[in-house]
């Protein structure tokens, strides 16, 4: 028996009936077709599939779709909207200008939690960042090039607040 569900995703309502058991990835992912959420372990370890959820960055491998009925959910389809300028959200362009992915498979999950600590804390401190994206494993980077976008990224907000 199904569940119809309600929110906000990337900015667009939707409503489908679901699986009570439905994980919010696979949601997005196979009833949206929004795929740059990835599913890594499965288990919450990884990050892969980090998204914003009412503006907090969450785990949506181990939500359940209906946990978020009635939420704002921003994947990382949608977060160049919240960069305000028409293109790339800011912390996204950091990581093209300073390198920040090589095989882009955290990329998402990345992006989306260094958006959350720059929502709360507009001048992070590298051990900050670091703290912030703990939770999303990167196998290629070694992470230096990821602090170093949202480093980028935490000055051209900046700038565009002056």
């Amino acid at each position: 028996m199904g569940v119809v569900i309600q929110m906000r995703v990337n900015g667009k309502t939707q409503q489908h009936e679901v699986e009570p058991r439905l994980l919010l990835v696979h949601y997005l992912r196979d009833v949206l077709g929004l795929t740059g959420t990835h599913i890594g372990c499965e288990t919450s370890i990884c990050g892969a599939c980090t998204v914003l959820l009412g503006g907090k960055a969450v785990k949506s491998c181990t939500l359940l779709a209906v946990q978020a009925d009635g939420a704002d959910v921003v994947t990382i389809e949608g977060l160049a909207a919240l960069g305000g300028n028409g293109g790339l959200h800011p912390v996204q362009e950091g990581f093209w200008e300073k390198h920040g992915l090589q095989c882009g498979y955290c990329t998402p999950g990345m992006i989306l939690a260094a958006v959350e600590l720059l929502q709360t804390n507009p001048k992070p401190k590298e051990e900050e960042i670091r703290r912030a994206i703990a939770g999303n494993l990167c196998r290629c980077t070694g992470y230096q090039h990821i602090v170093d976008a949202v480093q980028y990224a935490a000055r051209k907000m900046a700038a565009a607040k002056r």
